[in-house]
């Protein structure tokens, strides 16, 4: 009977290492037909899942109090499984270089706790090579087994989206790869369990690898392109989503939008790839130039907020601003490599405080990560300008006497910045407002 026969069978268990927005999904959906242990070593979040929270919203409390994961933040209950999916985050560094102390820090937790005939498969999102070059080295030091003879790896790019409600791990086809035929066998079989839109068998490690990073690196360029355009069209006094609407009835135009491109992903992923394409001696052009665009946007969405103060005649020092959502994206709590802060710290530059208001935010880590402390919707009052930087669900159903109602009324012009264009432009296209989006 092989590895997948008795995970089937219930005689051995898959475990999860790392329970944040992509691991934690990966083990409650696999926990609905075998043995899952997850492991975090962050113990306050343990307590949340174990006392049925979840802090993610991904799957939601309801799901997390039925869930037979066991949640763990002992690291020996790893030695109780032989399957291992490591699901951590790999952020860069400050000088955008890749950062690969977590999954660095998982492999030696692992390593500690790995056992004979185990499989190891990665779904952090990496540059080529790291699976093989930087993992497998950290696990066999640690455990002191050799990989090929006493375990086996694979790697299968996560794919998750936080806050989707759609486009989940059981609906997105799953790349899937392994050091040789029979891992990549059981490693599909695996997957194949929990997701329903099936598997796709990568021909090797760094193609699996090169494959998730390429994904998100597409996707940063061509919302650079749309910033880009933002930036141009802006000079021209033309709306840009207008622009946008026209060129989208052509069957073979590409439907992005301009945005704040921050979380884990798209402004992370090209960083990755770029560093190792610097590495093999070829400078980045194209990728760069696109992070490059996308980086600054934040600046450039507080520098019309200054331009535009300064035509309603408020005086910019002492103007109150208020910014709607803190957030990467929208229905998501997650603040990490939020671009909203980029706004916030130039409109500082300025001498301007903001307040800012989410109440999806994980209020704790946006303080802990930034020392920003949200306020609540109260104190949205007498701004001289209101920013609307996240599209959340909570926001779309603003209309004009809410938003009337934010301002400083003595004000002959309100200041109205529509980040993600979710508002009815129209209506505030009067002499009351003035009113710019990317």
């Amino acid at each position: 009977m092989g590895l997948y026969e008795k995970i089937v069978a219930g005689q051995e268990k898959v475990s999860l290492v790392g329970l944040g927005y992509v691991g934690m999904p990966i083990a409650v959906a696999f926990a609905r037909k075998i043995k899952v242990v997850g492991y975090d070593l962050n113990e306050k979040k343990i307590e949340l899942y174990k006392s049925g929270i979840d802090p993610t919203r991904e799957v939601g409390d309801e799901v997390i109090k039925n869930t037979t994961v066991e949640f763990t933040s002992d690291e020996t209950k790893l030695k109780e499984a032989k399957f291992h999916i490591v699901a951590v985050p790999t952020p860069v560094n400050d000088d955008h270089t890749p950062d690969l102390t977590p999954v660095e820090g998982a492999s030696k937790i692992l390593g500690r706790n790995l056992t004979k005939g185990s499989i190891v498969v990665f779904e952090s999102t990496v540059y080529p090579g790291v699976t093989e070059d930087v993992c497998v080295p950290i696990l066999e030091k640690e455990s002191g087994l050799k990989c090929g003879v006493d375990f086996k790896i694979g790697y299968s790019p996560e794919r998750i989206n936080p806050g989707d409600k759609v486009h989940r791990l059981e609906t997105i086809t799953k790349i899937v790869s392994g050091m040789d035929e029979e891992t990549l066998d059981t490693v599909a079989k695996v997957y194949e369990l929990v997701v329903e839109a099936g598997v796709y068998r990568a021909e090797s490690i760094k193609v699996a690898e090169a494959a998730k990073v390429i994904e998100n690196s597409q996707r940063d360029i061509n919302i650079a392109f749309m910033n880009e355009l933002s930036i141009i069209f802006n000079k021209m006094g033309i709306d840009t989503r207008s622009v946008l609407d026209a060129a989208g009835t052509k069957w073979n135009f590409l439907k992005f939008a301009p945005g704040l491109v921050g979380g884990h992903c798209i402004g992370v992923d090209p960083y990755y790839l770029t560093y190792k394409a610097e590495q093999m001696g070829y400078h980045s052009q194209v990728i760069l130039a696109g992070r490059r665009i996308n980086d600054d946007m934040g600046k450039y969405v507080a520098e019309n907020v200054v331009k535009n103060l300064i035509k309603a005649d408020v005086a910019v020092k002492t103007a109150k601003v208020a910014i709607l959502g803190f957030t990467f994206k929208e229905n998501c709590p997650d603040t990490r490599n939020t671009k909203v802060i980029d706004i916030v710290k130039e409109l500082r530059e300025y001498g301007i405080e903001p307040v800012i208001v989410d109440e999806t935010a994980d209020r704790d880590e946006a303080n802990r990560l930034y020392g920003v402390e949200l306020a609540d919707k109260s104190a949205i009052h007498d701004v001289d300008a209101l920013i609307v930087a996240v599209a959340h669900t909570e926001f779309s159903g603003l209309n004009k006497a809410s938003i009337d109602a934010c301002f400083n009324q003595a004000n002959s012009k309100k200041v109205l910045v529509d980040v993600k264009g979710i508002l009815d432009r129209k209506t505030y296209l009067n002499e009351d407002y003035i009113y710019w989006r990317l």
